[in-house]
């Protein structure tokens, strides 16, 4: 739990609500602070941060699904979270 409260601290201190959506939703996916739901948990954190900001729904097709596992697979075990920001991006677009 020490890692939620971190958590927290970290998207009070951010200014921006996309950094908050995208790093919040990375994060609690990797913190995984419950039994079951995280995934669930962790996109709705994405959609309700970048709402309260001012942006767009993310919406995450069925069909996008295999890229969406591999955006976060590639920022978890590869450190790389441009491809998860650039999928991201690309389902706000999509979602117009």
């Amino acid at each position: 739990m020490d890692c939620m409260t971190a958590l927290k601290e970290c998207m009070i201190e951010e200014a921006s609500f996309a950094v908050k959506a995208i790093l919040g939703h990375l994060f609690m996916g990797y913190i995984h602070p419950f039994p079951d739901g995280n995934g669930r948990s962790a996109r709705f954190l994405m959609i309700f941060l970048f709402i309260v900001g001012g942006s767009r729904w993310v919406v995450i097709n069925q069909e996008a699904r295999a890229r969406y596992l591999a955006a976060l697979e590639s920022a978890s075990v590869g450190k790389g979270i441009g491809p998860f920001v650039k999928f991201t991006l690309e389902s706000i677009d999509a979602a117009e």
